[in-house]
């Protein structure tokens, strides 16, 4: 059940009208934009590491048949007010003239891989300064090819096909499949406790259906939830690609913290028509990071300053909750809110740690 009349609530693809709706009530999208229908723009832009936890769980409930894909054309990091490129991710030719080393997959069951450091014990700092690495050289390793965390030291993204709300509408159609109802424009729906503060159901228009516990996210449960930060995104449409990524329809950009003098990394996503989110020959910027003035806004001002001319730009500040419980006394099975990444490790983590709270299965 959903109070937006589109799917995938703050994580979701809008139209050009339904953008301007929101963030510009009562102005109607230039026309030199093209057609409304050209457009898919997401809220909340994050890309999926090829071999990342989002695609293995979509490959294991076959959501994945009701979804296209395409490749993001291109990694970069800012460093020294330059953009580079992060190295291919193929692992046997990784090499970067940037950092001098090369770079392997981490296999635990082969020794030749980390040449006798004991990396399940030794922090990432301890480990370059075996290597007697400089600072700009970690900065480079730790916030870009160390993204892919888990499987190795890089990884090709990907990005659906007409948008991140495809997501959402995948998993609606297979869930119809088993019987499942998907409800939205319900503007009134609230979750119903009993007396002993259970989520018991939801209800909507007068009525109640029931439930042995309740899954949202924080937005419906507003007593439940916690604020643990702020996060502001800028959403840019520009007749160009950024600017040094060698013509890239699609590209991300990392900006660590201590290059832009911040506390935080700030990220910049852009895709374009070739992944069907804008009209032919437009391409969206989405520029994000966690707040930590009181300009929000202004903050931003890195990221943007590599975009180039921009034709439109929306800014939007959200508040990032958390639950205040697991959900196991309450029976109310609440998410995380969106932080300023790029990619969807963190809230496949957060999926996975609700669906083993509520089922008990790994």
């Amino acid at each position: 059940m959903d109070r937006n009349n589109y799917y995938g609530g703050e994580s979701a693809s809008l139209s050009l009208t339904q953008l301007y709706e929101r963030f510009r009530p009562g102005q109607a999208p230039p026309k030199e934009l093209g057609p409304n229908r050209d457009w898919n723009v997401d809220l909340v832009p994050k890309f999926m590491m090829a071999n990342g936890k989002l695609v293995r769980v979509l490959l294991h409930t076959g959501v994945v048949k009701y979804l296209e894909f395409k490749a993001v054309d291109g990694s970069y990091v800012l460093s020294k007010g330059k953009i580079h490129k992060v190295p291919a991710s193929d692992m046997e030719a990784l090499k970067s003239p940037l950092m001098g080393l090369y770079v392997q997959e981490w296999d635990a069951k082969d020794p030749r891989t980390y040449k006798g450091y004991d990396v399940t014990r030794m922090t990432m700092a301890e480990l370059y300064k075996q290597y007697d690495l400089n600072e700009d050289t970690t900065d480079f390793i730790g916030h870009s090819i160390a993204l892919h965390r888990y499987e190795g030291l890089a990884a090709p993204y990907l990005y659906p096909r007409y948008g991140l709300g495809e997501l959402p509408q995948a998993f609606a159609r297979l869930s119809a499949v088993y019987g499942g109802t998907y409800m939205l424009s319900k503007p009134d729906a609230e979750v119903v406790y009993d007396e002993s503060g259970k989520a018991v159901g939801v209800k909507s228009e007068g009525e109640t259906a029931k439930a042995k516990f309740v899954v949202g996210d924080p937005s419906y449960f507003p007593e439940r939830t916690k604020v643990v930060g702020k996060v502001v995104r800028a959403i840019a449409i520009m007749s160009h690609p950024i600017p040094d990524t060698n013509n890239a329809a699609s590209a991300q950009i990392i900006l660590p913290q201590k290059q832009i003098g911040r506390r935080s990394d700030m990220y910049v996503f852009c895709c374009s028509y070739a992944h069907n989110v804008a009209a032919n020959g437009k391409w969206l910027a989405f520029v994000s990071t966690t707040v930590e003035t009181a300009n929000p806004e202004a903050e931003l001002a890195p990221g943007l300053a590599l975009l180039g001319p921009v034709e439109e730009k929306f800014v939007e500040v959200r508040e990032v909750y958390e639950p205040l419980e697991d959900g196991s006394r309450d029976k109310a099975f609440i998410s995380k809110g969106y932080d300023a990444t790029t990619h969807f490790e963190t809230t496949v983590e957060d999926v996975l740690s609700m669906y083993k709270r509520i089922t008990g299965k790994c």
